[in-house]
């Protein structure tokens, strides 16, 4: 079984369903489940941030949903920057609240405990507050581009 999610980073909202398997079929449905909903549905762009999982990588990807979804903006996320993604917050908290530890009978009573997460987590859902900077990244950059004796401590917004 899999789980697949998609987080409104205006409304701090996910929107999942978990799967047999994973996959391009698997996630051409979470696609589809948001997409045919509003405001998605009716918006000018749709701005998808995606990892470089291999049901939804490459050139072949941006083709195949920009086809069906023509205000899909599919956004490829550099290798190794999941961080990056706001979805991977929510992963940790449902790591933290729900997974650990592990004690499902099955996985038919993990995909409704997954499931019940989701409906009690978007009745009190609101975007992540967001403070890494463009001048953040640019000083870690930086940083990792130096020798370690050279590079100055990273300051981070609070």
């Amino acid at each position: 079984m899999t789980y697949l999610d998609a987080w409104d980073v205006r409304r701090g909202r996910i929107m999942g369903r978990t799967e047999h398997k994973g996959g391009i079929a698997a996630f051409d449905r979470l696609v589809w489940q948001v997409m045919t909903k509003e405001p998605y549905a009716s918006a000018r762009r749709v701005f998808w941030i995606v990892d470089n999982g291999s049901d939804h990588r490459g050139k072949a990807s941006i083709k195949r949903l920009q086809g069906r979804w023509p205000n899909l903006i599919l956004i490829h996320l550099p290798v190794h920057a999941s961080w990056l993604n706001q979805v991977e917050i929510y992963h940790s908290i449902i790591q933290r609240k729900l997974l650990d530890p592990n004690d499902f009978e099955n996985t038919a009573e993990l995909a409704l405990a997954l499931n019940d997460f989701e409906h009690r987590y978007n009745e009190i859902a609101k975007p992540f507050e967001w403070n890494f900077t463009r001048q953040n990244l640019a000083e870690l950059l930086d940083r990792l581009d130096r020798p370690e004796q050279d590079a100055p401590p990273l300051s981070l917004a609070a």
